[in-house]
């Protein structure tokens, strides 16, 4: 026996000529991809009855729509696509990467004040203590491309050490090192520069664990002075000042879609 689909995924799926767009996705998401609200948000406004597609209520988060062809509504005001923002940040050291603070603490959207773009979300995390490149869009396929660690896009720091790294410590850097469990393994790791006491290394990561570098050093008992973000694949920090945001140019985000494999993705 044929099983009869519901009214409802009947009527999001008509569309004049039997036409579909291929942009299928469920009723959360396309709040997120339109840039209106995350995807909790946007499950709370469905299950409120707040949301409308094509002048029907919709209180089920598993609904499916059509981007190209739903009209969606919240609060009887129709969601369009919100435009697309890249920026880039110098991060400065004592910042936490967070929009609300329950702690009060100064958080990176205090440099964010002249923008006006409510859904702009920071592209993965540099901890309080950390400094420099940090990428905010509202973007969601682009920050999720850049954080896979299928496309493995590396991220470049400089870090400043309380000695000097031998050769055999910056190899073991590579090699991987344990710490609480876990193997943790940079892409490369090479001096840069010493002085008497302490020395900067260059560091590439292709993932994104959590404190990678700090946890690395601590299980070769090296202290960590500083940590900078330098680069995000090929968008480099350059002589931005501390604090300061720009909008990516059109290379800069070209060159980060094409190494991330956004452009290839949208072609296919």
């Amino acid at each position: 026996m044929r099983q009869r689909r519901s009214p409802q995924k009947s009527r999001e799926r008509a569309r004049p000529n039997g036409e579909t767009s291929g942009k299928r996705v469920t009723l959360p998401r396309a709040l997120s991809k339109l840039g209106h609200c995350s995807r909790t948000q946007a499950e709370r406004l469905i299950l409120e009855g707040r949301v409308s597609v094509d002048g029907r209520k919709v209180t089920d988060i598993s609904a499916w729509v059509d981007l190209a062809f739903a009209k969606i509504r919240v609060d009887g005001t129709e969601v369009v696509a919100e435009a697309k923002i890249y920026l880039m940040l110098n991060k400065p050291r004592g910042l936490v990467t967070t929009r609300d603070d329950p702690e009060g603490r100064p958080t990176v959207y205090d440099c964010l004040k002249d923008f006006e773009a409510p859904h702009l979300s920071p592209v993965g995390r540099l901890d309080k203590a950390s400094e420099g490149l940090l990428l905010f869009t509202n973007d969601t396929v682009f920050a999720q491309a850049l954080l896979d660690p299928l496309t493995h896009v590396t991220k470049t720091y400089h870090v400043q050490v309380n000695r000097i790294m031998d050769v055999e410590m910056l190899a073991q850097m590579t090699y991987g090192v344990r710490h609480d469990g876990e193997i943790l393994k940079a892409t490369s790791a090479t001096l840069l520069r010493s002085g008497d006491r302490n020395a900067w290394i260059e560091v590439e990561l292709d993932e994104g664990r959590n404190r990678q570098i700090r946890r690395m050093l601590e299980a070769l008992d090296v202290e960590c002075l500083r940590l900078v973000r330098v680069a995000i694949g090929g968008l480099a920090l350059g002589e931005l000042p501390k604090g300061a945001v720009r909008a990516l140019t059109d290379a800069e985000l070209r060159e980060l879609r094409q190494s991330s494999g956004v452009e290839t993705a949208r072609r296919n």
